[in-house]
C-alpha cells in the first residue's frame, strides 16, 4: 500500500495515536465504569457522574491557558509532561481513600489531558509537509476512534471484573509506558509557541478564527444533543435492551475506525472545507433517516454506521482547517478547538437533558439538526472572512507593476 510517510514518521504518528487512545480511554472510562465506581466508594450515581463533568470542565478551561503558560516548550516535552501528570493522577484515583481525592484526581487528569490532546495534532502535523498534514492528523486521531471501539468496552470489563481501582491502576501504568514510547519514537524537533494571553484573545475576537471555532462547538453540540441519550433512545424508541446498547457502541467503533482510514486517504485529495461540508450533509441526512425510518434494530445499525462515518469526516477535517488557517499558532489554536469541543458537548448534553423528557426522540433530533445548520452558517461566515482577508493582498499584488504614484 502506497504511503506518503517514511517508516520512522509512520512509527512516530502511530505512537502519537496510541497517546490519544490512552488519553481518550482514561477520560471516558468513568462512563463505562460508573456502577463499579459507585460501589467501590459507596457513592450515589450522580456523584460518580460528576467525575465526568469535572474532567471536562477542567480540560475545557485549562487547554488554552496551558498553552499560554507552557506553550513555549517543545511539543514533545509538553506531551510527555501531560502524560506524566495524567498517569500520576490515574494512580491517585486508584489509591483514593474518599470522594474529595477522587475529584482532585479527575481535575489533575483534566490538566494532563489539556497538555496531551491539543498538542498531539500539532506535533503530528509538524512531522510532515503541508500537503500531507491532513493525513497525519487523521492517523493521530485514529487513536480516538479505537478508544471508542476498544477502550470503552475494555475499561468497562476491567472495572466490573477486577474493580475500579484496578482500572485506573492499568490506566496510570499504560500512560507511563506510552510516555516512554514517545520519548523513543517521536523526534524532538517541533518547536513550541510563545503564546501570550493577548494572542488567545485575538484568536477569539477575529471573525475568521472565532467562526471556525464555533463550527466545531456547534458540531459537538449537534452530535451530543442526540448521542448523549442514545441508550434511552434505544430503550424507548427501538424497544431494545442493554445488549443492543453495547452492540451499538461496537458498531459505532468499527464504523469509526473504517471512516478514519477513509479520511486518511481522502484528505490527500479534498480540502478541509469540502470534507466538513460533506460530513455535515451526511450527518444531517443520517439524523433525518434515523427519525423517519421504522424503529427496527437493523435500521438503527445502518444509521449508526453512517453516523460514525460522518463524524470521522468532521473531527480531523476541523483540526486540519484550524492548522491551515493559523499554522504559526497551531498549538494554541488546537487547544482552543479542544475547549470548544468540550463546551459543545456540555451544551448538547444539557439541551438533550431538557428536551428529551419533554419532546422525546423528535425533539433531540430536531435540536441536533438545528445545531448542524448553525455550524454550516458559521463555516460559511468563516470562509467568507478568509476570502475577504485574501482579497486586499491579491489586489495589492495586481497593482505592483504600476509602481508608486
Amino acid at each position: 500500500m502506497h504511503t506518503p510517510f517514511s517508516a520512522p514518521t509512520r512509527r512516530a504518528l502511530r505512537t502519537l495515536s496510541l497517546a490519544y487512545f490512552v488519553q481518550a480511554t482514561g477520560a471516558l472510562s468513568v462512563v463505562g465504569s460508573l456502577d463499579a465506581i459507585s460501589r467501590q466508594w459507596w457513592l450515589a450515581d450522580s456523584q460518580s457522574a460528576y467525575l465526568i463533568s469535572v474532567f471536562g470542565l477542567t480540560f475545557a478551561f485549562a487547554a488554552p491557558l496551558l498553552q499560554v503558560g507552557f506553550g513555549h516548550l517543545r511539543r514533545r516535552r509538553q506531551v510527555l509532561l501531560g502524560l506524566a501528570l495524567f498517569s500520576a493522577a490515574a494512580l491517585l484515583f486508584a489509591a483514593a481513600p474518599n470522594y474529595p481525592v477522587l475529584l482532585l484526581s479527575r481535575v489533575l487528569m483534566g490538566l494532563g489531558a489539556g497538555f496531551i490532546g491539543p498538542v498531539l495534532g500539532a506535533l503530528g502535523s509538524s512531522l510532515v509537509d503541508r500537503d500531507h498534514q491532513g493525513s497525519a492528523i487523521a492517523v493521530v486521531l485514529l487513536g480516538l476512534s479505537i478508544a471508542g471501539l476498544v477502550g470503552m468496552p475494555l475499561s468497562a470489563w476491567v472495572a466490573h471484573a477486577w474493580g475500579a481501582r484496578a482500572l485506573f491502576l492499568v490506566a496510570g501504568l499504560t500512560g507511563a509506558g506510552t510516555a516512554a514510547l514517545i520519548a523513543w519514537a517521536v523526534p524532538d524537533s517541533s518547536e513550541g509557541e510563545h503564546v501570550k494571553l493577548s494572542t488567545v484573545t485575538a484568536l477569539l475576537t477575529r471573525i475568521d478564527t472565532l467562526s471556525a471555532f464555533l463550527v466545531v462547538f456547534l458540531i459537538a453540540a449537534g452530535v451530543y444533543s442526540t448521542y448523549s441519550f442514545i441508550a434511552p433512545i434505544i430503550r424507548d424508541v427501538f424497544h431494545a435492551g442493554a445488549g443492543t446498547v453495547s452492540t451499538s457502541l461496537v458498531v459505532l467503533g468499527v464504523a469509526g475506525v473504517a471512516g478514519n482510514l477513509f479520511v486518511t486517504r481522502a484528505a490527500r485529495r479534498y480540502s478541509a472545507e469540502t470534507m466538513l461540508l460533506a460530513g455535515l450533509a451526511l450527518l444531517a441526512a443520517d439524523l433525518v433517516f434515523l427519525w423517519l425510518a421504522s424503529p427496527s434494530v437493523r435500521w438503527l445499525f445502518v444509521a449508526l454506521t453512517a453516523w460514525a462515518f460522518a463524524t470521522d469526516l468532521l473531527w480531523p477535517s476541523q483540526q486540519r482547517r484550524i492548522v491551515e488557517l493559523v499554522p504559526q499558532l497551531r498549538g494554541v489554536a488546537l487547544a482552543l478547538t479542544a475547549s470548544f469541543v468540550f463546551c459543545g458537548i456540555g451544551l448538547g448534553s444539557a439541551v438533550a437533558g431538557w428536551i428529551y423528557p419533554a419532546l422525546g426522540f423528535a425533539g433531540v433530533i430536531g435540536s441536533s439538526l438545528a445545531f448542524l445548520a448553525l455550524a454550516t452558517v458559521s463555516l460559511t461566515i468563516s470562509r467568507a472572512s478568509v476570502a475577504a482577508k485574501a482579497k486586499p493582498v491579491a489586489s495589492s499584488n495586481s497593482l505592483q507593476p504600476w509602481g508608486k504614484r
